[in-house]
C-alpha cells in the first residue's frame, strides 16, 4: 500500500477530472498493460525530468521497464518513486514515515511532482488530500501520510 500522487496530461478542452474519467473509462483490469511507446517529445521530457531531479534533489536510480520509466530517490529522507508513462505519471511513497520524517518525504515528493509538471506539462494532483501539487501544501499531505503510517504500524505490525 502506498501514498500515490497522480500526474496526467490534461486533454484540450477538458478538466483534470474529465481527462481522468476518459482514461479510466478505457481501463480493463483483465487486459495486459500496454507496452511503453513514447514519442520523441515524451522521451525528451523524461530526459529533462531525470536530469533536473538528479541536479536539484540528488542521486536517483533509474530503470526502463516494458510499461514505464522509473526513478527512485536514493538516500534520506526516504524512497520516493516516480513512474512515467508519457501522458501519465505517478509518485509512490511507502506508508512507513511518521513524525518529522513524514514531512521531509512529502516535501521531496512534491518537489519531484513540480519538476515533472515544469518539464512535461503534466498536471499533478494529490487525491489523498484533494489538492493540486503545484500549489498544494506538503504539510497537509504529510499529516495524512503520518496518520496512515502510524495506524498501519499500530494495527498491522
Amino acid at each position: 500500500m502506498t501514498y500515490d500522487i497522480m500526474l496526467v496530461r490534461v486533454q484540450p478542452g477538458l478538466t483534470l477530472q474529465k481527462t481522468l474519467d476518459h482514461l479510466n473509462a478505457d481501463f480493463d483490469p483483465d487486459a495486459d498493460l500496454p507496452l511503453l511507446r513514447l514519442t520523441q517529445t515524451q522521451r525528451n521530457e523524461w530526459d529533462r525530468i531525470l536530469r533536473r531531479v538528479s541536479r536539484d534533489i540528488g542521486p536517483v536510480e533509474s530503470e526502463e521497464y516494458l510499461y514505464s520509466l522509473t526513478l527512485e530517490t536514493v538516500g534520506p529522507p526516504g524512497r520516493v518513486q516516480l513512474d512515467y508513462c508519457g501522458d501519465t505519471a505517478h509518485i509512490e511513497i511507502a506508508y512507513r514515515h511518521s513524525g518529522p520524517a513524514a514531512l521531509e518525504v512529502m516535501e521531496l515528493a512534491y518537489r519531484i511532482a513540480r519538476i515533472v509538471e515544469d518539464e512535461s506539462g503534466l498536471t499533478g494532483h494529490d487525491f489523498e488530500v484533494n489538492q493540486p501539487t503545484q500549489t498544494g501544501d506538503p504539510v497537509k499531505a504529510a499529516a495524512r501520510l503520518r496518520g496512515v503510517s502510524e495506524w498501519a504500524q499500530h494495527h498491522l505490525s
